[in-house]
């Protein structure tokens, strides 16, 4: 397949979906019960519109910033997300590669495929690493000082997923990993990997417990899952960074959208602390969208994943240059010239 041919996400999607296993689809594209909040995320950009200025000197657009202190060639980072080896030999490590090149970073999963280590070799100072807090504080343990050895910028905290949703996909269509494909995070290989996982969750987890893991390490804390003001001021009051996702639309269903939630967050924080989103981005406008309306960075967790099952490395950096062209573009045309000047005076409810 010639990428050069996909000329969008949604093309993209398509193309990765007729070459992944049924089951790997069920796991992969599959959201909690009616899949109401799956289609929502995607919904909430096109229900807002841009209002463009014009006679503004856009010859030079400059799309460059940083998080926690890290220097980004562009603000889309990729997502945490499991099992990148369903979709392509080289894994977690061929993401965070695509990344990095993109002057990006990845988001490690615990769930991943590849380890810590070789994804810290992969793509050296261009990642963070996403943990689940077990009910085993010791392995919790483990993994922060694996992370922080293998050089991870940062840890994000998945706080929204003590249990998982009901994914009906998955009721009808198991997902079926290879007996080859490693699970090296979660302590052993097992037949039925998400309910092994499920039952080493701690879901007594609660705001006492970051002091637990303050006391493990120096790194940032990014805390991922959040969707109302009265929790993104109290992670900002423990001294925590703030990612709004619905976690894809995969846990709670008919919960509201980070991006109809981010305005009343970004508010609510009044900038103490850095402010992410995911969930449902597919054009470089809904990326535009989401930093006037207070993301600092926004990352991508589905769209990755197809890109990676199109073509590894490569189709992971077309799907990020897709978007970087496309995000370019669209700031031109609205007179913008660097993120700075992005503010919610650019964006109008009833799209």
């Amino acid at each position: 397949m010639n990428l050069a041919d996909l000329h969008n996400l949604a093309q993209i999607e398509a193309a990765a979906k007729s070459r992944l296993a049924p089951s790997t689809l069920s796991y992969y594209d599959g959201g909690a019960n009616d899949e109401l909040t799956v289609a929502a995320n995607r919904a909430s950009y096109a229900k807002l519109s841009l209002l463009p200025r014009v006679m503004v000197d856009i010859s030079e657009i400059d799309l460059t910033t940083s998080v926690l202190g890290t220097p980004l060639k562009l603000p889309i980072g990729i997502a945490p997300s499991a099992l990148h080896g369903l979709a392509h030999p080289d894994a977690e490590c061929a993401t965070a590669r695509a990344a990095a090149s993109m002057g990006s970073l990845m988001a490690l999963s615990t769930l991943s495929n590849s380890t810590i280590e070789e994804v810290g070799e992969a793509a050296p100072g261009k990642w963070w690493f996403q943990l689940y807090l077990y009910r085993d504080r010791e392995v919790s343990r483990a993994l922060v000082q694996r992370a922080e050895a293998a050089g991870a910028g940062a840890l994000v905290l998945t706080v929204d997923a003590a249990y998982l949703g009901r994914r009906e996909r998955l009721l009808r269509l198991p997902m079926v990993v290879p007996e080859q494909l490693a699970l090296p995070n979660i302590g052993a290989q097992h037949p039925q990997p998400l309910q092994y996982f499920v039952s080493l969750l701690d879901t007594s987890l609660n705001w006492k417990d970051l002091a637990w893991l303050r006391g493990l390490t120096d790194l940032p804390i990014v805390l991922k899952g959040i969707l109302t003001p009265q929790d993104a001021d109290l992670a900002a009051e423990h001294g925590c960074h703030v990612w709004v996702s619905n976690h894809g639309g995969r846990q709670l269903d008919t919960a509201v959208t980070a991006l109809e939630m981010l305005p009343e967050i970004s508010a609510a924080l009044a900038g103490r602390c850095e402010l992410y989103l995911d969930g449902g981005i597919t054009r470089g406008t809904d990326v535009l969208k989401a930093l006037a309306l207070g993301a600092n960075a926004v990352f991508l967790g589905r769209a990755a994943l197809w890109g990676l099952a199109v073509a590894g490395e490569i189709g992971v950096v077309h799907t990020l240059k897709l978007l970087e062209d496309e995000l370019r573009l669209a700031m031109a045309l609205c007179g913008k010239t660097s993120l700075a000047q992005l503010g919610p005076e650019l964006v109008r409810a009833g799209g």
